[in-house]
């Protein structure tokens, strides 16, 4: 069954964060739909969990924040997803990612083709697409999406999970471009990041990919977004930062929504979507509660 609006759909891991602050859910496609759904968005999780007491309360957790799980498959005999994290002093967080788990093994239900058929866009990333399974699954979903639909390509490059070649293949299937400035340095010249070329390097890769819009985060920096051949540079506000996971979620979240809107110019959207991200970094974990006071 189709839903009676198009919605989006965010295709990769569903896990558990485990911070030194506790145990958090995440995984970064999943971030992503949590936010948009926040900013009123329909959105769809494309996941899988085991048949065990970690996938149980994902599920639960996404039942109660009113997120569908249709698309959520249970595997009995693989477990739900889970990644250790260590933060530094500064908030950085680095992760030691668990394989062989349910999120490796995407199912592709006649269901979710018809969602697909029927969605206003696709938002996938790279960390899924370390098995082979999840990139034939991909490669069907993309397909059958209708011909406008948004294909927003999210890289998140996590050793050893980085195979540069594969995500150059991903990111030309895609019409939007989101990555950070350590990344873009990296598909583009393979080079360590060279701040202030945020966007030459972008300018490259939408020449590269073909992708008509590319966002590139620096950071506490701030962000660029290149659209219609315009570049937009947004620069970071200080925050006391927490933890930095989830924060580049929340901010693609919010600037997908605002230009799907289409009732603000890009450099408000990328303001926009900035002050999300500096938020959520104050914030432990990836998926905090929105008080009434978070940013609009």
């Amino acid at each position: 069954m189709t839903p009676a609006r198009p919605a989006l759909l965010c295709f990769g891991e569903i896990l558990w964060d485990f911070l030194p602050a506790g145990r958090f859910p995440g995984g970064a496609p999943f971030n992503v739909a949590y936010h948009l759904h926040r900013h009123e968005t329909d959105v769809q999780v494309v996941s899988a969990v085991g048949r065990d007491l970690l996938g149980d309360e994902l599920r639960q957790r996404l039942q109660d924040w009113g997120l569908p799980t249709a698309d959520i498959a249970r595997h009995p005999d693989l477990p739900t997803g889970h990644v250790r994290a260590t933060v530094s002093a500064g908030g950085d967080a680095s992760y030691d990612i668990v394989t062989g788990v349910a999120w490796d093994r995407i199912t592709l239900t006649t269901d979710l083709l018809k969602r697909a058929r029927h969605a206003r866009g696709l938002i996938y990333g790279s960390l899924a697409q370390r098995s082979t399974h999840n990139q034939a699954v991909l490669a069907q979903l993309l397909a059958a999406l209708p011909a406008g639909a948004w294909r927003i390509f999210d890289v998140n490059l996590r050793p050893p999970h980085d195979d540069l070649a594969l995500v150059r293949h991903l990111a030309t299937k895609a019409t939007f471009l989101k990555l950070n400035v350590t990344e873009a340095a990296r598909l583009v010249a393979n080079q360590p990041e060279s701040p202030g070329r945020e966007e030459a390097d972008a300018r490259i890769l939408a020449s590269q990919t073909g992708c008509s819009i590319v966002c590139i985060t620096a950071g506490a920096r701030g962000a660029g977004l290149l659209r219609a051949d315009r570049w937009h540079w947004e620069p970071g506000c200080p925050v006391t930062v927490a933890d930095t996971v989830g924060a580049g979620d929340a901010f693609l979240a919010a600037l997908v929504s605002s230009l799907m809107a289409g009732n603000q110019p890009d450099a408000a959207c990328l303001a926009r979507a900035c002050r999300l991200g500096e938020w959520v970094a104050s914030r432990p974990g990836a998926t905090p509660d929105y008080p009434a006071d978070r940013p609009a």
